[in-house]
């Protein structure tokens, strides 16, 4: 096919393609999504081998936000039954922590629930990190606070945060659908605050909203304009209590084909499958392993990953590798530029730099077994041809156990 010819070309090389190439690829068929995935995966493997950086998350605190967005289990006037707490004590992140870095990680992602953090909050992360890096210096530390207010980047990043995360999640043109309690441009200014501060930037994506393809290629490429160096892509987790409930507009193959044009539009930088992996992507996951180099492993914001060991094993059964501590994730290239930021403190364009909603969350320590968990299904379409929801479970996690935060 010459679309993907010119995509792998291009790829190799590190260019981006066009928008109408981007689109391209969503819109190819299922018949020709094993040779899309195999021009991604030959993209993948030339910036980034067989490598699989895992990633672990710490909800430091959980529900109850201000914000209305409507994908969110935590928003406004949700009513979807999930685990609410007020902040973690700096030993509890730690020991969660530890359980995540213990099975591989190498970066832990200290998330709380909020419009965005107090003076208070920064001085409460900042001795979450202290214990952290007390235990294991070398982790490193991914941020997610909300919107961020001046100075607090700086703050974040001479405490010893390497990354921030804060995703746009979808299109400038459809955000004020998803949300109302703060813009697009609120978004994209905390992600050039924490690129200012040298921080590097973790910013991605939700599909599955009812959003376009369009949509989908618009932010996109306006996260690779940001300079994000890590691009996690989340696939809507339509919780029951959330506006969004009824969007199942996911198939395996869907989601193949979003990743496949991520990783052409971002060639060389970080590509994580993020929330709803396992509820959408399901016995196809492998395949998108040929395509990003990053998950996490673990459980998410409200809702359960599958447990850590089946990650493991799944990324050496597809004849992958866990990405070691002491190796560099980004290519020479873009590594060189991040350092540089970071040692300058700030790099002052969005260009050259490297989850709020969507993409970040709890780890459930899969060390120990899971308490059980309250699943729910959605009704069953009449029509066997359309998505079928129920065939998904959503679980929930915690609602309804005894089960503690991050235990």
């Amino acid at each position: 096919m010459d679309l993907l010819d010119t995509l792998t070309a291009k790829g190799l090389r590190g260019e981006v393609p066009t928008r109408e190439e981007a689109l391209a690829v969503l819109a190819t068929t299922d018949d020709e999504l094993l040779d899309v995935v195999a021009a991604a995966g030959k993209v993948r493997r030339r910036w980034f081998g067989r490598r699989v950086k895992l990633n672990y998350l710490v909800n430091l605190k959980s529900g109850l936000c201000p914000e209305d967005c409507s994908y969110c289990s935590q928003r406004l006037g949700s009513k979807a039954e999930i685990l609410k707490y007020t902040w973690l004590k700096p030993d509890q992140a730690a020991d969660a922590a530890r359980a995540g870095v213990a099975g591989g990680a190498k970066r832990v992602c200290l998330v709380a629930s909020g419009r965005g953090p107090t003076d208070r909050d920064i001085d409460r992360v900042t001795d979450t990190m202290a214990a952290i890096k007390d235990a294991d210096p070398e982790v490193e530390i991914c941020v997610c606070l909300g919107l961020l207010s001046d100075n607090q980047a700086e703050r974040l990043k001479a405490a010893g945060a390497d990354a921030y995360n804060h995703n746009l999640n979808t299109s400038e043109n459809t955000y004020g659908a998803i949300t109302k309690t703060h813009t697009y441009a609120d978004r994209v200014d905390t992600v050039q605050k924490a690129h200012g501060a040298g921080l590097s930037a973790c910013s991605g994506l939700i599909a599955g909203m009812g959003e376009s393809d369009e949509d989908l290629v618009d932010v996109v490429f306006a996260l690779r304009e940001l300079g994000s160096d890590s691009v996690p892509v989340n696939f809507l987790i339509p919780f029951e209590g959330t506006p969004l409930a009824k969007e199942w507009n996911l198939t395996p193959q869907r989601c193949l084909r979003i990743l496949a044009m991520v990783r052409f539009v971002n060639p060389d930088t970080e590509v994580r499958i993020a929330g709803g992996r396992e509820v959408h992507l399901r016995t196809m996951q492998p395949l998108g392993l040929h395509i990003a180099n990053s998950i996490f492993l673990g459980d998410y914001l409200t809702s359960e990953g599958q447990a850590g060991q089946a990650d493991l094993d799944m990324i050496k059964d597809a004849g992958f590798e866990v990405e070691g501590a002491g190796e560099a994730t980004l290519p020479r290239h873009r590594a060189d530029v991040a350092e540089a930021a970071q040692a300058g403190g700030g790099c002052g364009t969005a260009a050259s730099a490297c989850g709020s909603g969507g993409g970040c969350g709890p780890c459930g320590g899969h060390s120990h077994a899971p308490a059980p968990v309250q699943e729910t299904a959605t009704e069953s379409p009449e029509d066997d041809d359309e998505l079928r929801s129920d065939l998904v479970k959503v679980r929930r996690r915690g609602a309804g156990t005894e089960l503690a935060p991050n235990a």
